[in-house]
């Protein structure tokens, strides 16, 4: 009885609290989008700390006491709206508005076009809701965190390293087991020595926001174990016009000695386009018969001055058109950029291999010298109406590279040649071409039935059209030594040409079931074919008399080589073998069925199944093979069953558990699949191999999340891997002296167990005279463990059992960011970024030898953003602070005796770079 009474008076008091209460609900829309939802967006009782932000599909709803308030609708980039109101108690008050953009200026974020997505509260609260487990960063944090390009930008996220010119590691996993999507369509890679594209040819100033999938849902490709990105590019919503430019100044970079290709000391190389003459020439024509040539439009000359500033310029310019009598949007944004850079990288550069000397096969100490240039360009188009959206998209990427790198010491274990120099003099040039058409249509009014589709076309060529070798000895700092004949004086062209890559995929999604219990079933298609060749060519420098050695100045060689070819002591004859030409065409075709169901107001399952077939064709002849014959045939025809199941359960308003299950496959990089030699002066050799196959992968997840504010977050995952005949990178086994060649192989089995946290933290809650600070952290922590295949061919392994090669067992990303206002005018963001990760084994030990292995590398960066006067917007950027030393190096487990006192094979420093940008806005 008395329990009776104490609840019928707590209830009677509830009750009457919140009768004195009334209720603010409504929808917001996008003015300038047709009146679609605006999710995300801030509704507050102004002067007071109530408010909420709209949900994804624009709603929202509020509790208060009664009385008279001013209610505030905000957006970033948007206008401002307010309302006088009065709330009476128990009652509910509807108030829907459209916001547009009008001549607001976004002020925080790079591209001041944004759309909601590119916001980063928008982007946290829709990994809060999203049923899978995924993270985005959009426009507004990169711009906050001083992000110039995706692959930076993507190092913010948890699990992600970069290191140095490999690539993103995601949850510790190298580039082979990450796959890339451009607006949700496959793309290829520009290079056929990494899996996707390198990110740092994206400059954020196209892109919109990144979605990053580590689990596997059934309409994404299937060929991933670290991680699924999605570039989304940028698309505008207002007319304006934004210019930047910026200079950066890097310690012992530039205004150091710096050394170049003579021919590419010219205005054209400056800006990327001076690579159209130092093709194979035409004379030798497209089958290698041994003709000899000597007529070819670049030297070995190279030319010596001071580094300059590394420089970048911009223009990006959106706008919007009226189209029809509807009235409805098209909104449009182009934007082109472009930047150079001059690197050197100085250090140590040695080999062991196999054998029982224990010393080192090669000893040179490396000075490499690159000037970089990347551009890009992207016309974007969006047109929407209430029930159909269309986008197109036209996207170009540049990279060049000319390359100079002295390598001096010995080779082969002639140690009695400790002055032995090679001089590599080398041009890298990739064009990558881009169009795509996708978009969505509602078939009915309801929204109950929508399909979606798109298109994409790649073409794409990746070249090193000049690689040319000068091999001597170093008699002084100005004077090489050289014999004609043997390896001494090489030159080669290397061409990998995308003829074309077609993506497409179509989709119908059907929603059913009660109001309140919204069940989504989707059912679509995306696959992709691929059509590729390579062309590897040979031309060496031959004695026509008897070989003398030969004094030549190194910089000034060429001189001397045409006098000498014109009184006939040499010329150059092409020496290319049957393996100067592959084919290969790769066919992916995969069909798909996912169910999404809210069981109850807590719990969301998506289950489905993915059927992804992988057909390989490759055309081959082996390096013994006559040149003429006809080639061989390697073929790989896979159907992969792919389930998954994603589950969230939502413990309350601020946190989840989430849970993923399900199997994806790894295809290999096409370096490593394609049985060629890329040769080095040095005699190091990277070799692919066809026999490799897919690796299966099977993967669980379950992840807790909790979200104090619509600013914060606290997560922590659980993760575990199997991985069924893993790709690994290994040294082959040969004698020792001949040299050492890098080659791939499948593996038994590898198994992995991690644990990934982030935490993003305003530190206000803390102390409020930390206003204005917020903490971010990640890290994620992993053991792997890889089983070796006895049975395979080649089987040299030092170890049974060790860590899977690629991957680190810990990595650590962190953030502290300050934001201020100087005055009105004046709004400042300072952000100290740090990040390091664990060591990994870059080339799996054989005959006794323990493992290669990527040492820590500590990153250190700060920046200092301002937005000036709402049109100027500045960045000042310190990069590498610690400048530490990168080391690739031997392990000390060898069961061999090693006989150097050290183990370091790679060594340099990157230096520190310190870099400003400007961007103003009209």
């Amino acid at each position: 009885m008395r329990l009776k009474l104490i609840v019928t008076f707590l209830l009677i008091n509830v009750i009457g609290l919140a009768q004195t209460k009334g209720t603010i609900t409504g929808t917001l829309t996008d003015k300038d989008l047709n009146n679609e939802p605006l999710p995300f967006a801030n509704v507050i009782i102004k002067g007071t700390a109530i408010g909420v932000t709209t949900d994804e599909t624009g709603k929202y709803t509020i509790a208060v006491e009664s009385g008279t308030y001013t209610l505030q609708f905000t957006f970033v980039g948007y206008e401002t709206i307010e309302e006088q109101i009065i709330v009476k108690a128990g009652e509910t008050l509807t108030i829907n508005k459209a916001l547009g953009s009008g001549s607001y200026q976004l002020q925080d974020v790079v591209i001041q076009n944004t759309v909601s997505r590119e916001k980063e509260t928008a982007l946290l609260l829709e990994q809060k809701k999203a049923v899978e487990i995924k993270q985005s960063i959009g426009a507004q944090e990169m711009s906050r965190k001083g992000v110039s390009d995706v692959e930076e930008g993507l190092t913010k996220i948890t699990g992600f390293t970069k290191v140095e010119d490999r690539g993103l590691f995601i949850r510790g996993l190298e580039d082979r087991y990450n796959n890339l999507l451009l607006n949700g369509l496959a793309i290829p890679s520009n290079s056929p020595f990494k899996k996707i594209i390198p990110l740092n040819l994206f400059p954020t100033d196209i892109v919109g926001f990144m979605d990053v999938y580590k689990t596997f849902n059934p309409d994404i490709y299937g060929d991933f174990a670290g991680g699924t990105v999605n570039i989304n590019t940028s698309q505008g919503t207002q007319s304006q016009t934004k210019i930047n430019f910026g200079t950066g100044f890097t310690t012992n970079n530039n205004l150091s000695n710096f050394a170049i290709a003579s021919d590419a000391s010219n205005s054209n190389h400056f800006f990327g386009f001076g690579g159209n003459n130092r093709d194979l020439p035409s004379a030798f024509g497209n089958i290698p018969t041994g003709q000899i040539n000597n007529d070819f439009n670049s030297g070995f000359d190279v030319t010596e001055y001071s580094a300059p500033l590394n420089t970048n310029f911009g223009v990006t310019h959106t706008g919007k058109l009226t189209v029809g009598k509807n009235s409805h949007k098209l909104n449009y944004i182009f934007s082109s950029n472009f930047e150079n850079r001059y690197q050197i990288r100085k250090g140590v550069d040695r080999i062991f291999t196999q054998g029982n000397q224990g010393i080192y096969d090669n000893d040179l100490n490396r000075s490499q010298y690159k000037f970089q240039t990347q551009s890009s360009t992207l016309l974007g188009l969006q047109y929407k109406t209430d029930r159909l959206k269309l986008a197109a998209n036209a996207l170009f990427l540049r990279s060049t590279e000319n390359m100079i790198q002295d390598q001096v010491g010995y080779t082969r274990t002639n140690v009695q040649n400790p002055n032995e120099i090679i001089r590599l003099n080398q041009y890298e040039q990739s064009d990558y071409l881009n169009f795509q058409t996708y978009g969505s249509y509602d078939l009915t009014a309801d929204k109950k039935h929508t399909i979606k589709g798109g298109i994409s076309f790649s073409k794409t060529t990746f070249e090193q059209p000049d690689r040319k070798f000068i091999n001597g000895t170093l008699i002084d700092n100005n004077t090489i030594q050289t014999t004609y004949g043997g390896n001494h004086l090489i030159r080669q062209f290397l061409k990998v040409e995308g003829n074309y890559f077609l993506s497409g995929m179509a989709e119908y999604s059907l929603q059913f079931g009660k109001k309140e219990q919204k069940n989504k079933l989707s059912v679509g298609y995306n696959g992709y074919a691929e059509d590729l060749a390579t062309s590897y060519r040979f031309v060496f420098g031959r004695p026509n008399t008897p070989a003398n050695p030969q004094n030549l100045t190194l910089n000034f060689i060429d001189n001397a080589i045409e006098n000498d070819i014109n009184n006939n002591v040499f010329s150059f004859r092409e020496e290319s073998n049957a393996d100067y030409r592959t084919k290969i065409f790769q066919n992916v075709v995969a069909g798909y069925a996912n169910l999404f169901v809210p069981i109850n107001e807590k719990l969301e399952i998506n289950a489905g199944v993915r059927t992804e077939n992988t057909i390989r064709e490759l055309k081959f002849r082996p390096i013994l093979d006559p040149i003429n014959s006809p080639f061989r045939k390697q073929n790989y025809d896979k159907l992969d069953i792919l389930p998954s199941v994603n589950a969230k359960y939502a413990l309350n308003e601020k946190s989840n558990i989430r849970m993923a299950i399900g199997k994806t496959i790894t295809r290999p990089v096409l370096m490593e699949a394609i049985p060629i030699q890329y040769v080095n002066a040095d005699g190091t050799t990277e070799r692919g191999n066809q026999n490799l196959v897919n690796s299966q992968n099977y993967n669980a997840d379950i992840k807790f999340e909790v979200f104090p504010t619509n600013k914060e977050m606290f997560a922590a995952t659980l993760f575990t891997k199997y991985i069924d005949k893993p790709i690994e990178r290994t040294i082959e086994a040969a004698a020792t002296g001949s040299g050492q060649i890098i080659t791939y192989f499948n593996n038994e089995s590898a198994t992995l167990f991690g644990a990934e946290l982030e935490l993003l933290l305003q530190l206000s809650r803390i102390n409020e005279k930390l206003d204005g600070f917020s903490f971010g952290f990640n890290t994620s922590l992993m053991y792997t463990n890889a089983k070796v295949d006895k049975n395979r061919q080649g089987y040299f392994d030092t170890f049974e059992e060790r860590n899977l090669q690629g991957a680190s067992n810990w990595l650590i990303n962190s953030d502290l960011k300050y934001e201020f206002e100087m005055n009105e005018q004046w709004k400042n963001t300072i952000t100290l970024v740090y990040s390091v990760y664990g060591e990994r084994i870059y080339a799996v030990g054989i005959a006794g030898l323990d493992h290669i292995y990527e040492k820590p590398f500590n990153k250190l960066d700060l920046i200092w953003g301002s937005t000036i006067a709402k049109k100027w917007d500045v960045k000042l950027g310190i990069d590498n602070i610690l400048n530490p030393l990168y080391r690739r190096s031997l392990g000390d487990e060898s069961q061999i005796a090693i006989n150097e006192s050290s183990l370091d094979l790679l060594t340099f420093r990157r230096g520190t770079g310190f870099s400003l940008n400007v961007g103003y806005t009209f």
